[in-house]
């Protein structure tokens, strides 16, 4: 605009509101775009397991004394003698209604035992999480600022435990110490027999539930039983976070502006929180979100050591009694909570990053 222009009052013009928007759009379209592409394989990924795993879905539900004509019956109603392809987009298209068919050991629609097993797995994996970067990222930062000392030969051995022990081995010495013999924690299970069924589920995590009733008790109770799950769980998780912290803190202290930071006077609290860590929160969102999706998804085993009602021993129990529907279902909830906690990440990349952006 010229100085003319501004002597006579005149408004500088602004963009169009289309070419203003049109950055932001074209990262939804491009984010939803890749969620398609990603999603869409990984239901063709599920329906091809499906569909190579040596069961025979309707032996399972006629058994195997069924007659030829039941068999053939069952197995038209299940749409198994149509083309490969059809029935991959059959299957998409219940997929995509929230409808991934019926189980096959209790006759009820897949999506709601999943509505019902997974906030358990929600409630240890998040308490988890939070026990493991409350511990692991301080504990890896403490390490990186002095390192070669008694805390981080500490942290190394913390991190070299948890990567070697089965978590198996530990939950089962767990109840044996910590239940058995001490009697500091609760046993098996999310609450004990006398607390079972007495807060009304809201959002199916016992102890919001127990909150939002204000029964203390039974808050209680569920928590003596989550916390020895939820410190193992968290332990795996503490034992990765605080050595990625390690790493990442090591390779900003060795950089040449932290020396300028401490020559200038600066309190070394300030160097290490508000410079060095400041620069490696965007690589531990990724970290702590993988972290996270990882215990979700990979916290069978705990589940089923400790009777926890969650995803994991569902998908478990399901296998064994070759239930695919509740197999593939389960599988598709894990994989989807993966692309969503991605998603997620990229979004805190962007506000804590302004490079990203």
């Amino acid at each position: 605009m010229s100085a003319n222009d501004i002597s006579k009052g005149r408004r500088p013009k602004r963009a169009p509101l289309s070419h203003s928007l049109w950055p932001t759009l074209k990262t939804v379209l491009r984010t939803l775009g890749s969620v398609a592409v990603t999603l869409l394989g990984l239901l063709f990924i599920t329906f091809i397991i499906g569909r190579v795993m040596p069961i025979d879905p309707v032996l399972s539900i006629v058994g195997e004394r069924a007659s030829q004509e039941t068999y053939d019956a069952v197995y038209h109603q299940l749409g198994l003698d149509k083309p490969l392809l059809v029935q991959f987009f059959y299957y998409l298209w219940d997929v995509l209604h929230l409808d991934f068919g019926t189980s096959l050991l209790n006759a009820r629609p897949v999506s709601e035992d999943i509505a019902r097993v997974f906030p358990a797995t929600l409630e240890l994996a998040s308490l988890g999480i939070v026990f493991g970067v409350v511990i692991g990222v301080p504990l890896g930062v403490l390490a990186a600022v002095r390192k070669g000392s008694w805390i981080d030969q500490l942290a190394r051995v913390v991190a070299l435990v948890g990567y070697s022990m089965p978590i198996f081995w530990l939950g089962l010495m767990g109840l044996l110490i910590f239940y058995g013999i001490l009697g500091w924690v609760g046993g098996p299970g999310r609450v004990g027999i006398f607390y079972v069924d007495i807060v009304p589920t809201v959002t199916g995590m016992i102890l919001v539930d127990s909150l939002l009733d204000r029964n203390i008790d039974v808050f209680k109770d569920a928590f003596s039983h989550i916390i020895l799950p939820a410190s193992l769980l968290g332990y795996y998780s503490l034992a990765y976070i605080s050595r990625m912290t390690r790493s990442f803190m090591l390779e900003q202290m060795s950089a040449e502006y932290i020396t300028t930071a401490r020559v200038k006077g600066m309190s070394e609290w300030d160097v290490i929180w508000k410079h060095a860590f400041k620069n490696i929160r965007v690589q531990l969102i990724t970290v702590i979100a993988l972290s996270y999706a990882g215990l979700l998804e990979g916290s069978v085993l705990t589940e089923i050591i400790f009777s926890w009602p969650g995803i994991g021993s569902y998908i478990t129990t399901a296998l064994l009694s070759a239930d695919m529907n509740a197999v593939l279902g389960g599988t598709v909830v894990v994989g989807l909570i993966f692309i969503l906690l991605n998603i997620f990440s990229d979004l805190l990349y962007k506000i804590f990053d302004p490079r990203a952006k």
